[in-house]
């Protein structure tokens, strides 16, 4: 059983988690002049979640996708999956770089291909 004291504090906290997300979606998106976090994940052809944007499918693990153009950052909100960026077309470079599975984050390298695997 839950007391009206454990429900409360239960939601305070859960209150807070969600507050806590919200800011750093918003505060890391207008400190570098990134889009909105919102679920799901974008690849994106400029610096800071800007130019053209590619949407990632989490849902499909593991397949090495071609990138039409280099790609130079990356946003991720999924409790599940992250991405893996190649700087080679056919996701076989050893200079690989990892998301988390909330990110947002500008590449080391411009990537050219990327596949989906469990956080």
């Amino acid at each position: 059983m839950f007391t009206p004291q454990a429900r409360l504090r239960g939601a305070v906290v859960a209150t807070a988690m969600a507050a806590a997300l919200v800011a750093l979606g918003t505060g890391a998106a207008g400190a570098a002049g990134w889009p909105p976090l919102e679920p799901g994940a974008r690849l994106y052809s400029a610096a800071d979640g800007q130019g053209a944007a590619t949407t990632v499918d989490l849902a499909d693990l593991g397949t090495c996708h071609a990138l039409a153009a280099p790609v130079r950052s990356v946003q991720v909100a999924d409790g599940a999956a992250s991405v893996v960026l190649y700087p080679d077309a056919g996701c076989g470079d050893a200079r690989a770089w990892a998301t988390g599975s909330l990110a947002q984050s500008n590449l080391p390298l411009a990537a050219l291909s990327y596949r989906v695997v469990p956080a």
